[in-house]
């Protein structure tokens, strides 16, 4: 569970998320799951002209198999140490 593990270092910092159905929320991360299901806080919609019902809406749950990509703060991610782990868990599991 990797990717869980860097999202949960990831919490209060401000992602873009992209859902399915093409809508994209900017937020502030609060909380992730094992699941991958998102909670934003003060969140606002890229395209507001697509999706007026949203400018209303502060905070969100998002369900993780609605999201197609999270864009990351690119000075909130170690690619160092996200690579070390990458291959330290290739390794562990290549020995099972």
């Amino acid at each position: 569970m990797l990717i869980f593990s860097v999202f949960k270092t990831l919490t209060d910092q401000e992602v873009t998320v992209e859902l399915k159905n093409d809508l994209s929320i900017v937020g502030t991360l609060k909380s992730v799951d094992q699941f991958l299901n998102i909670k934003l806080e003060n969140i606002r919609v890229l395209d507001e002209e697509r999706h007026p019902h949203m400018v209303a809406v502060k905070n969100c749950f998002i369900r993780g198999s609605v999201v197609r990509y999270v864009q990351l703060p690119k000075a909130a991610v170690d690619t160092q140490l996200l690579e070390d782990a990458t291959r330290r868990e290739s390794s562990n599991q290549s020995k099972r």
